[in-house]
């Protein structure tokens, strides 16, 4: 309290100990990929803001010839914007193993999608798994082939190294199904068949492109437009005028059981993506939407609640972080983010003396049990249709 020396109202500024959880980004991607422009930044993470942003740092050099066919890299940065992204990191560069330009982008901790568009062999789905698996803070988005047959995807077999064909080594055995990654049981990759046909984003010619760049976008559009607990489904893919592989209804019933997400061209609608599943087997992570909500709360916490580090481990420190993470929590319910009718029924927080033993105290840890009930997408929608002489009646289940 300071000394008045004159008559008045004194107004003191204290600090009522709450400090908010900051939500953090949940739409910067990151792409690995050979730019146009050989030599430009290679091996490098650099963000950009803009299409013209990477042409200029990316695009063909002045003089240069324009490409005869389409960038996949290109297309993908390009779909990406065009889709609603408003930033990403693009390393350059001409490695045939992704897992070095993948560290890279590792060390970027904004970023929580990453793509190789138009990399589909199985080395690069086990790299793109494995860094998102590691990382736990991103979701790897994977291009399917161009075009495959869908029992071809389900079966999964990938052909042996160097054996175009699909056959055994030599050309041996019998054929094998289309190339097709492997489970991510903490469900950090999505992948998405077939590619699409668009306007070439270097020559304006009709090409096809993988969709990771335009999917990117399009979880970023998501994001702005309804919140990471959406799913990034049932949108649009602006910029496609159609695929590369027409995909009936039938096919879908044999891909979305496995995490095999679809692109359907519908009459009259476009391109839309058709499917928000994970390549997890576990229920938990069935759902795109859902790894990406718990990647942010994850992420979100631990980096505001950098704080208790060196405070004392004791109640008022609990009361603390039970304040703080119950308001972060409450806001994500009353966003829709999370089920229930009413907060309870939506998370828990646990942090008291049961979390936090004596042997906990003196190793110097904090334990936090928090639980939390999302929101999961309506996939399945069922009318119940009932018949009678007098009339017919409609229900939604």
């Amino acid at each position: 309290m300071p000394n008045p020396l004159s008559p008045g109202i004194y107004i003191i500024e204290e600090s009522t100990g709450a400090r908010p959880i900051q939500a953090v980004g949940t739409s910067t991607a990151g792409f690995v990929g050979a730019a146009p422009q050989v030599d430009a930044a290679l091996d490098t993470a650099v963000a950009l803001n803009n299409w013209s942003e990477f042409l200029r740092t990316f695009g063909p050099q002045d003089g240069a010839a324009k490409p005869a066919s389409g960038n996949a890299l290109a297309n993908a940065v390009y779909g990406f914007f065009l889709n609603g992204g408003s930033r990403c990191y693009v390393v350059n560069t001409r490695s045939t193993d992704l897992r070095k330009p993948l560290e890279v982008l590792g060390l970027v901790d904004e970023i929580a999608i990453i793509a190789a568009p138009g990399r589909i062999a199985p080395e690069d789905y086990e790299a793109l798994i494995s860094a998102a698996d590691n990382a736990k803070d991103r979701v790897a988005v994977l291009d399917g082939p161009e075009t495959a047959e869908a029992d071809a995807l389900v079966k999964g077999a990938a052909p042996a190294a160097g054996d175009a064909a699909g056959e055994g080594p030599a050309g041996k055995g019998k054929p094998r199904g289309a190339a097709r990654p492997r489970a991510s049981e903490g469900g950090y990759a999505a992948f998405y068949y077939p590619w699409l046909r668009v306007a070439d984003a270097l020559t304006g010619q009709e090409v096809s492109a993988p969709p990771s760049g335009h999917i990117a976008g399009i979880y970023a559009r998501t994001d702005a437009e309804r919140g990471v607990h959406k799913a990034p489904a049932n949108a649009t893919v602006r910029g496609a005028v159609n695929v590369t592989q027409q995909i009936a209804r039938g096919d879908q019933d044999l891909l979305n059981p496995e995490g095999l997400n679809c692109l359907r061209v519908f009459t009259g609608e476009g391109v839309k993506v058709w499917g928000a599943r994970t390549l997890s087997k576990n229920a938990n992570w069935t759902y795109v939407n859902v790894r990406r909500l718990f990647n942010m709360i994850e992420e979100s916490i631990a980096g505001s609640t950098r704080w208790v580090v060196f405070d004392p481990n004791d109640a008022t420190l609990w009361k603390s972080i039970r304040r703080d993470v119950g308001a972060f929590l409450t806001l994500l319910w009353r966003q829709g983010a999370l089920q229930g009718t009413k907060p309870e029924e939506a998370f828990f927080v646990k942090c008291d003396a049961e979390t936090n033993t004596q042997d906990d105290i003196d190793a110097g840890r904090v334990v936090t049990v928090i639980g939390i009930a999302p929101v999961k997408p309506a996939e399945f929608v069922i009318f119940r249709i009932g018949q009678s002489a007098g009339a017919t009646s409609v229900e939604a289940a």
